[in-house]
């Protein structure tokens, strides 16, 4: 974290301010859940995850001073829905988006907007997973209107936008309406009978923060 700091500081010191940051670091070790090794899982975990802490913690204080701030974290399709072998890598990739939605909330009142880019691309780290009649159209570069718009001025804020091969997408952690069980000795049964009803996805909202969860489940409790 030192050298992070250090480095900030370097760039304080040259040009007075910074106003985006872009963590993108990132290693792959793909194995199976079952043949993978927990070594490989932590180190996946501490280059995605907190490499991205670590440089948004050292360049926090300077954002919050000047009053603005750009942070765009890379994350991943697989972190997002799932990828046969990159458990370490998935859960690297949703802590990103677990961390910028509350640096985003946090951030809001100093304009330090903070958001996702899921890139789809061919890089060195990809390429062998992609055909080789889609590598022309999956080039890095295709990527690169999303990342402009996400550390721009009129960047949004908590938002996951998702980008390959000039397509774009946005990725939202949403929340189904939900029914009231009630918590009797039959709660289990009655929860597994309404199932459906509970992941029925009409009318679905994107929570403002954590705490709307809870007010939906008082809601529910209210008969409302």
């Amino acid at each position: 974290f030192a050298a992070v700091q250090a480095m900030v500081q370097q760039a304080v010191d040259t040009w007075g301010r910074v106003d985006v940051l872009v963590s993108n670091a990132g290693i792959l070790r793909d194995k199976s859940f079952a043949k993978m090794d927990l070594a490989d899982f932590r180190l996946v975990l501490d280059v995605h995850l907190m490499g991205a802490v670590h440089c948004a913690k050292a360049l926090w204080p300077v954002m919050t001073a000047q009053k603005y701030g750009r942070i765009v974290l890379t994350t991943s399709s697989s972190g997002l829905y799932g990828n046969f072998g990159q458990a370490n890598y998935g859960a690297a990739k949703m802590a990103l988006v677990g961390l910028m939605q509350t640096l985003a909330i946090e951030g809001l009142k100093h304009d330090i907007r903070v958001n996702c880019l899921a890139p789809t691309a061919a890089t060195r780290m990809t390429e062998a997973l992609f055909p080789p009649d889609m590598l022309e159209r999956f080039v890095p570069e295709a990527v690169v209107p999303a990342m402009l718009v996400l550390a721009g001025e009129e960047a949004p804020n908590r938002t996951t936008l998702c980008a390959g091969a000039g397509g774009f997408e946005a990725a939202h952690v949403t929340l189904t309406q939900g029914a009231h069980i009630g918590v009797g000795p039959d709660a289990p049964e009655a929860l597994q009978a309404r199932l459906d009803a509970v992941r029925d996805r009409r009318g679905e909202t994107v929570p403002a923060s954590g705490s709307e969860q809870g007010a939906n489940e008082m809601r529910l409790a209210r008969g409302g």
